[in-house]
């Protein structure tokens, strides 16, 4: 343990002190140099700054898993496992020397420690924890202290959503630290994540997407704590214990202040803390971590490295020969040794062990590193196909060793796939760095290497997919600086904004698209309104000059312009003066608001005087006066249509004059309704519905029926009043149109309404029905049915009368005898002769008037009522009425004329009329 020549150094302090720095200063400050470092991430990033000073080709880079040597290697960066024995440079450094305590790396660093010097100097750096271990077991080392440049502060515990910017949380599990990185994409935008797991081009990835500020949070594994030079302001601890391989224990203070440590970068003040179910700091520890003094380090473990290859049973016992110092203590069982005890107990590579160079390889053999974490069985199989091979042919058979590689070369699937694909890339490509084990090693090493890049960006990739909702975090950074964002909306209404689509514009309306959380919906919103204020006022603009034609109403009282919804329609104060409600955001501005309810307003206003023009013009006609003008006031309340039976009063009240004066603003009072002839028309009928659901307060609108058709099928629980609003009357399965139900009614007048009649051809014509839907009608409309059946009348062309020709009831003349044939056996039989002979049967229904009364008081079904109620005798109306005009002898039009028994009586004073009238 005696030093050789050289300055020996102990740089020793808390983290963020600049040692690492030093380091490489001091290194090229000399002609050669070695520096050992814990991680094979660190080494890469000590690696590109020496490069970047000195060139590629002066410096090497050696880890397990890759060989980077230049032309004129003079620097060489390496981990400590794998820093060169036995190669003297002038300067010799080791990083994060307190890991002589770690007790599955610590025997390596202390070998290092006792064993590695540089001959001008040598630095060993780390923890002030070690300064009594290395005063007692190197000779004439001196000390140098260096002290935080920033001031570590202690905050308490904070919950996840409510964690500072450029926060770096600590887990102690695979799963522990997935879970909190998806907790952070829902609520924060995303994290990086850095295990030590992880192949460092995919940590390197992932730290530089934190570093540039596509995320702001960062969870990490305690590897954060060695050397990650990382812009932390402040650690969190999910967790104060962890599993150590064996057990879960808590987290030693030393250990603690090293993770903590790495908040504030140089003169800026880091925090710590804790959140999730971390159990809280006591005031000890705390001030222990801040003010970075924790227990002396007393315990270093150490392996024998004074090895004997005489024989597996030697290099057993030379590797668990203990020390003689107090300090040195023998460490947990290696998984070097462990693989050696196992792989000389098997009988096949027991023979193997002749001598001491078959030994050394074995050893050699053991060392490659278990980065794959399967069972201990599997790895030492693993160990013993490689060793037999080299055993064998010096070589590993390349052909195996390809199909192993082409195995795993599949940079598909989820993060738990590629992260077993990269553990077992890492261990191929020791394999292939190891000098003189595989033919063609250039070529090897170049192909796991890529093999293991490709996993690697497939891997980040992953990870990035999975726990960074990329455009949430892109906007938040932005908006964090301050910048102005530039927005634009494409053909297609997506409003895209530096890049990222953050929704679509439809109307006045900002929606946003892929967002899960209130969270991520929040930033979403402040950038898109940050970005829109100007568009939505340009936007009304174009609104409010744009021209009634480019908007329209739905049925369902939605207001559109052109294919977006802008608005909708709300009860105002009358049924045919309807209120808006414009859908416009709260970010557009009150200003945007008013312009487009404003615009809406004279839209519906207009649409209504357009459609009810008729209508409001008979309630703005002064002209009118007296019952004209209440009856007036009806239509007005049932929008231009008003079932017969509902104002049946008010119309027999109605004078002559007073329905000259309706007549003249084409209202016509027919059998079954009064209404005005234009406001059937599809535009009226339609807007009709709206309003009158509108004002009815229906939660679903019922659709007006199609245009152009006289009947249609009756509609499934259709509100009370909605075929009337529609212009129909409901009878039986169908409705028919209440114009043509008129024309219809004008038809079946002269009809012998109670003896019976059959429908004609105008009546069918007229309801484009078949027979039986007309029968379905009429049942509807309070007239009996019955269906018979008759021999169908066929006319000739010779010996039809007219009169028959015209009469259904007409018998059928007996056809003209043909000539007759001679008689053959093929004679059709007298039963195929009766056959052929019967006449065709034709269907026809016989319509009686017999209408359904309703029980008194009770509810009637609209378009079933009894509009027909039955009176003896003539009704009763103005002398000389025939029952043609304007339907003065109301509802009774249907009622069958009762029969004369007799004739007149001459003394009778309207003998001489009915004489005439006979005539």
């Amino acid at each position: 343990m005696d030093s050789p020549l050289g300055r020996v150094t102990a740089v020793l302090g808390p983290t963020n002190t600049g040692k690492t720095h030093y380091a490489i200063e001091r290194m090229l400050a000399h002609r050669t140099g070695i520096i050992g470092l814990p991680l094979r991430l660190l080494a890469r990033e000590v690696y590109d700054r020496i490069v970047a000073v000195r060139g590629p080709s002066a410096v090497a880079l050696v880890t397990g898993e890759e060989r980077i040597v230049g032309a004129r290697a003079t620097y060489w960066v390496c981990t400590v496992e794998a820093m060169p024995v036995g190669m003297a440079a002038d300067f010799v450094a080791i990083d994060e020397i307190q890991l002589c305590a770690d007790p599955d790396r610590g025997h390596v660093f202390t070998d290092r420690l006792l064993n590695m010097r540089g001959l001008h100097e040598t630095l060993f750096m780390g923890s002030d924890t070690m300064r009594p271990t290395i005063a007692q077991l190197v000779p004439k080392v001196q000390f140098v202290r260096r002290e935080r440049f920033s001031e570590l502060i202690y905050s308490g515990s904070k919950k996840i959503s409510r964690m500072p910017g450029r926060t770096a949380i600590v887990g102690f599990s695979v799963e522990n630290v997935y879970a909190i990185a998806e907790l952070l994409r829902r609520q924060k935008g995303g994290a990086a994540v850095v295990m030590g797991a992880l192949s460092p081009r995919t940590r390197n990835a992932q730290v530089e997407m934190y570093q540039n500020g596509d995320v702001d949070y960062l969870v990490a594994t305690d590897a954060i704590g060695m050397g990650l030079n990382l812009d932390i302001r402040h650690i969190a601890f999910s967790a104060t214990s962890k599993f150590d391989g064996q057990r879960i224990r808590p987290l030693f203070p030393h250990e603690m202040g090293q993770i903590a440590g790495r908040a504030g970068r140089y003169m800026q003040p880091g925090t710590f803390g804790i959140t999730g179910e971390a159990s809280p700091l006591d005031d000890d520890l705390v001030d222990a971590i801040q003010t970075h003094r924790f227990k002396p380090i007393d315990r270093l473990f150490w392996r024998n490295d004074r090895l004997d290859f005489a024989s597996a049973e030697a290099l057993i016992a030379a590797l668990e020969t203990p020390s003689g110092e107090q300090v040195l203590t023998k460490g947990r069982e290696a998984d070097d040794l462990s693989s050696l005890k196992t792989l000389t107990a098997l009988e096949g590579v027991a023979v193997r062990l002749r001598d001491a160079r078959d030994v050394r390889l074995l050893w050699d053999v053991c060392r490659v590193p278990d980065f794959q974490g399967i069972s201990h069985g599997e790895h030492t199989t693993l160990l013993s196909r490689i060793f037999g091979f080299l055993h064998e042919k010096g070589r590993v058979d390349s052909d195996w060793f390809a199909r192993q590689v082409k195995r795993i070369d599949k940079p598909l699937g989820d993060i738990d796939m590629l992260s077993k694909r990269l553990a077992y890339v890492r261990t191929w490509t020791y394999v292939a760095q190891r000098k003189g084990w595989i033919d063609d090693e250039t070529h090897w090493r170049a192909a796991t290497r890529a093999v293991e890049d490709r996993l690697s960006d497939a891997l980040h990739q992953a990870l990035t997919n999975r726990f960074v909702d990329r455009r949430t975090s892109v906007l938040l950074r932005r908006l964090k600086m301050k910048e102005g964002l530039l927005a634009e909306i494409n053909d297609k209404g997506e409003v895209v904004v530096e890049g990222e689509t953050l929704g679509r514009l439809e109307g006045f309306r900002f929606h946003e698209t892929g967002t899960t959380t209130p969270d991520e919906a929040k930033t979403v919103r402040q950038a898109a309104t940050q970005a829109l204020r100007p568009e939505f006022h340009l936007r009304a603009d174009r609104f409010y000059n744009a021209p009634d034609t480019e908007m329209d109403f739905t049925e369902q009282g939605g207001l559109m312009w052109g294919d977006q919804a802008i608005g909708k329609l709300v009860k105002g104060s009358d049924a045919l003066r309807p209120a808006v409600e414009a859908f416009v955001d709260d970010d557009a501005g009150p200003e945007v608001m008013q312009k487009v309810t404003r615009r809406l307003q004279h839209f519906i206003d207009r649409k209504v005087a357009a459609a009810f023009d008729p209508l409001l013009a008979m309630s703005r006609d002064e002209t009118m006066t007296g019952l004209a003008r209440g009856f007036a006031f009806r239509m007005m309340e049932g929008m231009g249509v008003l079932p017969r039976n509902e104002v049946a009063q008010d119309v027999k009240e109605l004078e002559q004059d007073a329905r000259g004066q309706l007549r003249k603003h084409g209202v016509r009072f027919g059998q079954f309704t009064v209404f005005q002839q234009l406001l059937l028309k599809p535009a009226p009928t339609r807007l009709r519905l709206v309003l009158w659901s509108l004002w009815k307060g229906l939660d679903e609108f019922p659709e007006a029926p199609p245009p152009g058709l006289v009947t249609v099928p009756g509609v499934v629980d259709a509100p009370d009043g909605y075929y009337t609003m529609a212009g129909y009357r409901l009878a039986g399965a169908r409705a028919i149109r209440i114009d043509m139900l008129e024309r219809l009614a004008d038809l079946i007048r002269p009809a012998d309404s109670r003896g019976g009649f059959e429908a004609t051809a105008d009546m069918l014509s007229i309801t484009g029905m078949t027979l039986e839907q007309f029968a379905d009608l009429m049942g509807g409309l309070g007239y009996n049915a019955e269906r018979g059946e008759r021999p169908k009348v066929k006319a000739t062309a010779e010996a039809a009368e007219p009169e028959a020709a015209q009469t259904d009831t007409a018998a059928p003349e007996a056809p003209e005898a043909a000539p007759a044939e001679p008689s053959t056996e093929a004679a059709t039989p007298p039963e195929e002769a009766v056959e052929a002979t019967a006449p065709e049967v034709e269907i026809f229904y016989t319509f009686t008037w017999a209408p359904k009364r309703a029980p008194r008081g009770g509810p009637r079904r609209e378009g079933n009522r009894d509009d027909r109620p039955q009176r003896k005798g003539k009704p009763k109306g103005k002398p000389g009425g025939k029952g043609k005009g304007d339907g003065n002898r109301g509802p009774q039009v249907f009622e069958a004329k009762p029969k004369r028994e007799a004739r007149i009586d001459p003394d009778n004073p309207f003998a001489a009329l009915a004489a005439l009238k006979d005539k």
